[in-house]
């Protein structure tokens, strides 16, 4: 939100040709948050309202600011932004929207044009691998940092999660850990917060979400690092939400042609029916999951926990599971022919 409050905000004491030069930079969401000069949310400007002013005898580009502004502009208070009904502010055609705290301060600008929803959860993910497969490209480069196209793997995926309004990610590290803090820091370059978390001893997924303390909602989404995708997270989130469930897997379908005919034969030998040549899909897990922050009582403390391992646990318990097929894009990367595949394949999808 830092680098959209740098963008947008303008002060009141500010002139109006201060106002058209932070518009001229803008072209698809030409419109400017104004504080006073403790921040305070004061009204919003556009072009438009520059062009009334004109009309009105106000031409003076030295002039400042507060006789153009359209006061009263619609925010968000900050304890509330999950509430927000993105779909109707953009039906509304509201693409900026000032977010203050209770005493009106802005605290952050939420950008319609930049972000598709705001999902409440958390996302931990997974980058400690050696990506053993893919040496010696990862001899010096951790498999999460290796590019796709003109940006890391981990980036893809991060800069996705953003579009659907995540702000809180924690990335699980190992192998080259360095490499990957340095290039990401604390997401502030990004407008978000990225923590880690350090494995001393290999702890299984679910044992390295556990480590991540600082968790501020109620659902979390864990996903690989070395995938590649276009999953729809909000459609995810709300299949999940809709379910009931207590988790959620992300899948993607693994189609296997028989090229035979096939018998379904009883036990007595007796031919029930006759399938020529069949296909049958099988759903594999694709590495994405949403589940309920409480299930994280379920997981021991320092212990090699994986996520297989809290599935067991749940449906031993009755607990339920659903899964998420993915209609779009999706590519684990292992393998060198993956790696290949994905330079190719990134040329002609939008994984944003």
């Amino acid at each position: 939100m830092t680098s959209n409050i740098e963008r947008h905000v303008i002060f009141g004491h500010q002139s109006v040709r201060d106002a058209f030069i932070k518009l001229e930079d803008m072209k698809v969401d030409p419109i400017l948050i104004v504080a006073d000069e403790n921040m305070k949310l004061i009204g919003s400007l556009t072009d438009g309202d520059l062009r009334r002013g004109f009309i009105n005898g106000l031409t003076i580009l030295n002039h400042t600011i507060k006789d153009y502004i359209l006061p009263d502009p619609l925010f968000i208070y900050q304890d509330e932004l999950y509430k927000a009904d993105i779909s109707s502010l953009r039906n509304l055609n509201f693409l900026v929207i000032p977010i203050v705290n209770r005493d009106m301060t802005i605290v952050g600008v939420l950008n319609l044009t930049q972000i598709q929803t705001l999902l409440p959860v958390d996302v931990v993910i997974m980058a400690g691998g050696r990506g053993q497969r893919l040496m010696p490209l990862t001899a010096h480069t951790p498999k999460p940092m290796l590019p796709v196209g003109f940006k890391p793997i981990l980036e893809h995926n991060v800069d996705r999660l953003i579009k659907f309004g995540i702000k809180n990610i924690c990335i699980s590290v190992n192998y080259l850990a360095d490499s990957i803090i340095s290039y990401f820091g604390d997401g502030s370059r990004k407008g978000i917060s990225i923590k880690y978390v350090f494995e001393d001893k290999p702890m299984g997924t679910m044992g390295s979400v556990k480590l991540c303390s600082q968790l501020d909602h109620d659902y979390i989404l864990v996903m690989n690092s070395d995938l590649l995708t276009t999953i729809d997270y909000e459609s995810f989130f709300q299949a999940f939400i809709k379910s009931g469930a207590d988790m959620a897997v992300a899948t993607t379908g693994y189609q296997v042609d028989i090229p035979y005919g096939v018998l379904e034969v009883s036990s007595n030998n007796f031919v029930n029916s006759l399938k020529e040549k069949p296909r049958y899909t099988y759903y594999s897990n694709a590495g994405i999951y949403l589940m309920k922050r409480q299930l994280l009582t379920l997981v021991p403390d320092g212990q090699f926990y994986n996520v297989t391992d809290l599935m067991d646990t749940l449906l031993k318990y009755g607990k339920s599971i659903i899964s998420f097929p993915i209609l779009g894009y999706w590519l684990d990367i292992g393998k060198p022919e993956d790696y290949a595949k994905a330079q190719e394949d990134v040329k002609y999808i939008n994984l944003g």
